[in-house]
């Protein structure tokens, strides 16, 4: 069995899941909630609809870490992020941060409770704040993973 064919195809499914389920949560969830939802409601109906989404995402971003490094040291590509022609291995170890850093650190500990005490004073701006969030971490992700598609497959970005 060829094992590094087996970690790229986890590391692929993995962030799959994980971004489209972003995806998912921010262009139809919350717009759904938004429109369903008087101000007062949403952020707890959001939360309760997320938080089944939240136990995928940390599976998912956690599978997707070990299968990025382990790539990266099956395939001793650790020079790539010597390189700005390589940014969007940077890319993805920043994005996968980002996002480890919120799912296992900042929502367990921290932005749940912050966030559901906002939203009982100022729910309108809580909820925005939520939705802008999840964009920025979309946007994120969707350019990380064009990039690392299109650099992964022979893009070469210093030329750009």
């Amino acid at each position: 069995m060829n094992d590094l064919a087996v970690a790229r195809a986890l590391h692929v499914l993995a962030v799959v899941l994980w971004i489209g389920g972003v995806g998912m949560v921010t262009t139809v969830i919350l717009p759904a909630v938004r429109r369903a939802y008087p101000a007062g409601q949403r952020f707890g109906a959001f939360h309760s609809l997320e938080s089944r989404f939240a136990r995928q995402a940390r599976l998912t971003t956690l599978l997707a870490g070990i299968s990025g490094f382990y790539l990266t040291w099956r395939l001793e590509a650790w020079e790539r992020f010597q390189s700005l022609e390589f940014w969007w291995m940077h890319a993805m170890l920043l994005t996968w941060l980002a996002f480890t850093t919120m799912l296992f650190v900042l929502e367990p500990f921290f932005l749940d409770r912050f966030l559901a005490r906002q939203a009982s004073s100022r729910p309108e701006a809580t909820y925005r704040f939520v939705e802008r969030l999840h964009w920025l971490l979309l946007s994120l992700s969707l350019l990380t993973v064009g990039g690392a598609v299109a650099g992964s497959h022979g893009i070469d970005w210093s030329a750009w």
